[in-house]
């Protein structure tokens, strides 16, 4: 499967934004998905994923309450809604998917995506 994200910008602090992350293969119901940003200079952190069989979810604690993850498996898309956004949420978003295992286990996924660059301004 291919990953598509979309849906960054330019937002001022306490704005929302929602990403997009669109893949090529009906498969993309098989697979656990998640959100990962990444700014220069840091290592990428995980900060939402989504399971296959029951729409589990984790949040990172530094977006838990802002961020909503959710997937249509009808239309093979994620989705990422960023509410109250923080200049330190500024930061390039990938999407990444994975098969088989736990949906939490971040050093697993080996199916990434071209990120989107989310600014937010103060």
């Amino acid at each position: 499967v291919q990953l598509q994200a979309s849906g960054g910008g330019l937002v001022q602090a306490g704005g929302s934004l929602r990403l997009s992350c669109a893949a090529s293969e009906r498969t993309f119901s098989t697979y656990h998905m998640a959100w990962v940003r990444q700014t220069s200079g840091k290592e990428r952190e995980f900060v939402a994923a989504i399971s296959v069989a029951d729409l589990s979810t984790w949040y990172a604690d530094s977006i838990r309450g802002r961020f909503t993850i959710s997937r249509d498996n009808a239309k093979n898309t994620l989705y990422l809604q960023m509410n109250s956004l923080k200049p330190e949420d500024t930061a390039v978003y990938y999407c990444a998917a994975k098969r088989a295992g736990s949906y939490y286990a971040f050093n697993e996924y080996n199916i990434w995506g071209q990120g989107t660059q989310v600014t937010v301004s103060s």
